[in-house]
């Protein structure tokens, strides 16, 4: 049973998730549909940590006035997307020293083989590997700290993050055994089975990204509603009518993926937006679409932008809930150093 403070007051779980956003680049709706969304739907079943994580964002250059700004635009859209500052704790990863505390313990745990078999360090860096930054290299060491530190039961993943997960299991199994205590959980991964990977609306061969050059490559959960027309009548396409089947759909990665939006925006079954489209024109689609964007989008953009103004408000949130975190956070990094030697 895991026991924490929550405004005052001490709750008993056996199940708490922790997850983290980068505060880079601004959210749009693949990171909405494929995590935010997935925390409000989890946050009755379990007891929920979400950092906002600007250490990890500086493993690439960050403007210093645009990191606080982004930090802030990101616990706006938690709040207007619905995550309850009653229910869960939210704060910012640098307001916890633990955190960096914990990375260097582990750092001291994982094997540099474990790191050479992280592909998205691969796929980040490129061909220039070399001028990387070590924290570009070593950000999973931190990432599996940010679970670790709370025993968290669960962690959402997509299908990017399943590798990070299991290096931090492999990292705390092997502490537990150079220890011989059973101090870290091994967190299970919880899927988003009724979303799927959002992709560009440029190029359906890459996912939708903050960093994209283009604009008009991704739906940001701010954009007000003739951006997002004018962003899904310019999202390419092809020239044939709506497919009639999956298999048909899948073919066509363009068009595949608008269907997924549609899908995981509205609610409704893939096969059934495939059936109701079937064989009409593009055009006629992409109208439909915009609708159901809108209508997931707007509300959330109105009440991100009113809070996105109210910093103090924001500054205090994130406030107590680095308080909330510290909490837990300290006594876990007392406990470890007692373990291996330091108290």
């Amino acid at each position: 049973m895991l026991n924490y403070i929550l405004n005052g007051v001490i709750f008993m779980a056996d199940k708490r998730i922790f997850s983290g956003v980068q505060p880079s680049g601004s959210i749009h709706i693949g990171n909405y549909l494929g995590a935010i969304k997935q925390f409000v739907d989890n946050q009755n079943q379990y007891e929920s940590i979400f950092s906002i994580v600007d250490l990890h964002a500086i493993t690439v250059w960050q403007e210093p006035e645009e990191l606080i700004n982004s930090t802030h635009n990101v616990l706006a859209l938690f709040i207007a997307s619905g995550l309850s500052i009653e229910k869960n704790i939210i704060f910012k990863q640098s307001a916890v020293v633990e955190h960096t505390q914990l990375s260097w313990v582990l750092g001291c745990t994982a094997r540099m083989g474990w790191l050479n078999r992280m592909t998205q360090f691969k796929d980040k860096a490129g061909k220039n590997k070399e001028n990387a930054s070590i924290g570009l290299y070593t950000y999973p060491i931190l990432m599996a700290a940010d679970i670790l530190l709370y025993s968290a039961t669960h962690v959402p993943v997509g299908d990017d993050q399943k590798q990070h997960l299991e290096l931090a299991r492999d990292i705390a199994n092997k502490f537990n055994t150079d220890y011989k205590k059973d101090f870290f959980l091994l967190p299970q991964p919880i899927f988003n089975k009724n979303s799927t990977r959002v992709m560009s609306l440029r190029d359906g061969s890459n996912k939708m990204s903050k960093s994209d050059i283009s604009e008009y490559s991704r739906i940001l959960m701010t954009d007000n509603n003739d951006i997002i027309t004018k962003k899904i009548k310019k999202a390419k396409t092809d020239s044939l009518k709506m497919p009639d089947t999956i298999k048909d759909a899948e073919s066509r990665l363009e068009i595949n993926n608008l269907i997924n939006i549609y899908s995981a925006s509205s609610g409704i079954d893939k096969q059934l937006v495939i059936d109701d489209f079937a064989l009409k024109d593009i055009i006629d689609f992409k109208k439909s679409l915009t609708e159901v964007i809108i209508e997931v989008v707007e509300p959330i953009a109105l009440e991100a932008n009113k809070l996105i103004n109210d910093k103090k408000y924001l500054e205090v949130i994130l406030k107590e809930g680095a308080e909330q975190a510290r909490e837990i956070s300290s006594k876990k990094i007392s406990d470890l150093y007692s373990i291996i030697g330091m108290i």
